[in-house]
């Protein structure tokens, strides 16, 4: 299986996870020109926007240690542009979410980051 492919299939996961978690899943995969969201959702009054990170091992460090500040600061910059092309509110509730995956296991690390600009 090619790396599109896990990447899918782990994302797809995520989802399932988030529904039964309570998430109300607005949209996957989003682009625009700042880079990618994987994950939009609603959450307890939030805003969310979910990274999705997969590790087959710890071998390598943890998922969710692969949100980076370059890959938060990029999170930002679509979340930003994703709220005006909706007409979202600046001071709308925004949460910024890790779905870790870690072989079989998933974790959601709610807030896992602040915005960053």
């Amino acid at each position: 299986m090619n790396k599109r492919q896990v990447g899918f299939n782990n994302e797809h996961e995520a989802v399932l996870f988030l529904q039964n978690s309570g998430y109300n899943i607005r949209e996957t995969n989003f682009y625009c020109k700042s880079g990618e969201i994987d994950i939009i959702a609603d959450d307890e009054g939030y805003l969310c926007f979910i990274e999705v990170k997969y590790r087959e091992s710890d071998a390598n460090g943890f998922p969710e240690e692969a949100v980076d500040y370059r890959k938060a600061q990029r999170i930002t910059r679509s979340a930003m542009f994703y709220m005006t092309r909706h007409g979202i509110p600046e001071d709308y509730p925004v949460r910024f979410d890790v779905v870790a995956i870690l072989g079989k296991e998933i974790k959601v690390f709610k807030n896992a980051f602040d915005a960053v600009l």
